[in-house]
């Protein structure tokens, strides 16, 4: 059989071979959530008592633990359609409940991860065709909608993820970008960093290097002191020493 593959960045679904579960399979937007939060947590065995907390906002109805059980039938009985054991699948004891996926199982989250490591780490190794390579990977699925119309701490904290996830392969890729001259992209990349994660030094120095590199010193200059006032307003602290010791070395340049 063909490797099982799971998304949950996007549109869930699940499929193997010429065989696919769609969102539509799955039991209704409970049964999506309480599927991505399984599969994301396939490591462990998650208490139902979580999964209540994540499904009805810490205020679950009086016959919730049926609900659950039904949501979860249902839920084995969509992984049959993929070639999985349902009861086998979704495994169910002493209060908790685990998928359990096949061996080499490819899940769009953990890819993810493992490919905006994969391009920091050839990056550092000096290989920046493949780090660009990966972080195509990492950017393309973390830029997708987690869980669209779900609200609740564990969503939260994936979507967290996943932003995290794709500011580290957009400054990765400026990285490669400014080794290739582009510093227009480069420009681009650092701009969305930023709009991700507004106090982000690394993105503003990636920035004014691009600027810089481009023969821009004033939009360089700028962006120094767009992050020096950030950080004097919303947080009371001043750009760290590296962020004006670049600061320092372009003015000298002008």
């Amino acid at each position: 059989m063909e490797t099982l593959r799971v998304y949950l960045a996007g549109k869930v679904c699940v499929e193997r071979d010429d065989r696919l579960v769609p969102e539509r399979r799955l039991p209704g937007g409970q049964g999506r959530l309480v599927f991505a939060y399984l599969a994301a947590e396939h490591e462990r065995a998650v208490h139902r008592d979580e999964l209540a907390d994540e499904l009805w906002h810490g205020e679950p109805p009086r016959a919730w633990e049926a609900a659950l059980r039904v949501v979860v039938s249902k839920l084995r009985a969509a992984l049959e359609e993929v070639g999985l054991d349902g009861p086998a699948a979704v495994s169910s004891a002493l209060g908790c409940y685990q998928i359990r996926f096949p061996a080499g199982t490819w899940i769009d989250l953990e890819a993810a991860a493992d490919a905006a490591h994969r391009a920091e780490h050839a990056l550092r190794a000096g290989r920046p065709d493949e780090a660009n390579g990966w972080t195509l990977v990492a950017s393309c699925i973390a830029r997708r909608p987690f869980l669209a119309g779900a609200e609740g701490a564990w969503v939260t904290r994936k979507r967290e993820e996943l932003r995290r996830v794709r500011v580290r392969a957009l400054e990765c890729r400026a990285e490669v970008l400014l080794g290739e001259g582009d510093h227009a992209l480069a420009v681009q990349d650092m701009e969305e960093v930023l709009s991700l994660d507004p106090f982000r030094e690394s993105g503003y120095r990636l920035l004014m290097r691009a600027h810089c590199q481009a023969g821009n010193l004033a939009e360089a200059l700028r962006a120094f002191e767009r992050c020096r006032v950030l950080l004097a307003d919303q947080l009371g602290t001043s750009p760290s020493t590296v962020t004006q010791d670049l600061y320092l070395e372009i003015l000298r340049s002008t």
